[in-house]
């Protein structure tokens, strides 16, 4: 059963907001069987509005609206579909209540215009809206679903769990669907696709494999469509483990997880503490890390050295060292590694000292030049890299591959 969204609202299309509705009802649809045919932005015109309606309606059998359900005069979506299924209004008295309810629970007068929340079109079926005065409404015409909801993320995601959701599982007869996600790292996209073609060459026509890179790292997802979700997940798994035995050292986790948290986990589980001495990066790397909850298991911490003095005074990095070799060097690095694992007492510890750019650099250390070293328990490893971007992407891939060091290290000691 395939489905489309459409959310409507010039915030988006100027980039004011980022849908990211979308991204949230893809997948819950898609945990339920439901896949996914398109993703449509639109514009706050009634006729831009409608000829999306038109579209989706010959691709798909679920279509999802949000957005223009305001009170205003530029929330067109209620009065557009009305026009679309040639029908008149009603005044529910459902939600109507909502209304009252959210107003008097926030002591503010209710007028004209807010009641007017409570006018849905004529064929609609009212989805309650317990966190919000415009209400969800669904529509069924011509085998075809149409669910228009509020854009406000909140009241969208309890109307789809508790309304849309049990409600498209009740009208349609949905297959299975089955994602498993193998991380890997260190290993490009087009390296990788021919180190697996074996298996990718014999996976049935119900079985795709899609490759996802991002920055020194690719997610293959396998996804099987069928009747049988217990017998599609062993199908998946069973490819999942060859994948996973033919290129193990690329491997990251079988999971679908950031790469920094799949890092953090793997060092939880051995009870190691991880500490970072920053340049270049200025606090990405620990950014990275710290976003994630229950990192303080393993992240310490560490210092953002960005001046030499810095270097010196938190990672006792030696004044001739930094004479001789300069702030860029693997000399430099490799003694703020071990100054960060001495000083602050962890097992692991990152060293990133770079030129991001677009300034600074020179013709033996141009920009996009960036050494890393990494401490551990018996010795420290380095490597230079020479990334193409610019100063933002130079910093989320020093950082990144600065993760993947990390990774190499701590399998080989721990092998």
């Amino acid at each position: 059963m395939l489905a489309e969204i459409i959310t409507i609202g010039d915030e988006i299309l100027i980039g004011q907001i980022v849908d990211t509705n979308s991204a949230w009802i893809a997948t819950k649809l898609n945990e339920n069987g439901v896949r996914i045919k398109q993703i449509t932005s639109v514009s706050d015109e009634k006729e831009h509005i409608l000829e999306a309606l038109h579209a989706a309606a010959k691709r798909a059998d679920l279509i999802i609206i949000t957005g223009g359900l305001g009170p205003t005069n530029d929330d067109i979506t209620k009065k557009t579909l009305a026009g679309y299924f040639n029908v008149g209004f009603k005044r529910d008295e459902g939600a109507l209540e909502d209304v009252k309810r959210i107003f008097a629970a926030n002591n503010r007068p209710l007028i004209a215009i807010n009641e007017q929340q409570a006018d849905v079109p004529e064929n609609c079926i009212v989805l309650r809206n317990k966190n919000g005065t415009a209400p969800g409404m669904w529509f069924e015409d011509q085998s075809k679903i149409y669910v228009s909801l509020p854009g406000v993320p909140f009241e969208m995601m309890y109307l789809i769990e508790e309304e849309v959701i049990p409600r498209v599982n009740a009208f349609f007869q949905l297959s299975a669907i089955v994602h498993h996600t193998i991380l890997t790292a260190g290993l490009g996209e087009s390296f990788l696709a021919e180190a697996i073609a074996p298996i990718e060459n014999k996976l049935p026509a119900h079985i795709k494999l899609a490759y996802l890179p991002k920055l020194g790292q690719v997610r293959l997802r396998l996804s099987a469509y069928g009747g049988n979700k217990d017998l599609l997940k062993a199908e998946v798994q069973q490819f999942v483990d060859e994948i996973v035995a033919l290129i193990p050292e690329y491997v990251v986790i079988s999971e679908d997880k950031p790469l920094e948290k799949a890092v953090l986990d793997i060092l939880s589980e051995k009870n190691l503490k991880l500490s970072v001495a920053e340049s270049c990066t200025g606090g990405y790397l620990s950014h990275l890390f710290t976003q994630h909850s229950g990192s303080s298991a393993v992240f310490l911490g560490g210092a953002v050295t960005y001046s030499n003095e810095l270097k010196e005074k938190m990672l006792g990095v030696k004044t001739e060292t930094l004479a001789k070799f300069g702030a860029v060097s693997e000399e430099t690095v490799i003694e703020m590694a071990q100054g960060a694992v001495h000083n602050f007492a962890s097992d692991y510890a990152i060293a990133i000292s770079g030129i991001a750019g677009p300034h600074g650099g020179t013709d033996d250390k141009p920009v996009g030049t960036v050494w890393v070293a990494v401490s551990g328990k018996s010795k420290t490893i380095t490597q230079k890299y020479k990334f193409p971007g610019r100063r933002v992407q130079n910093i989320e891939r020093a950082a990144i591959n600065s993760i993947i060091l990390l990774l190499k290290l701590v399998r080989e000691e721990y092998a």
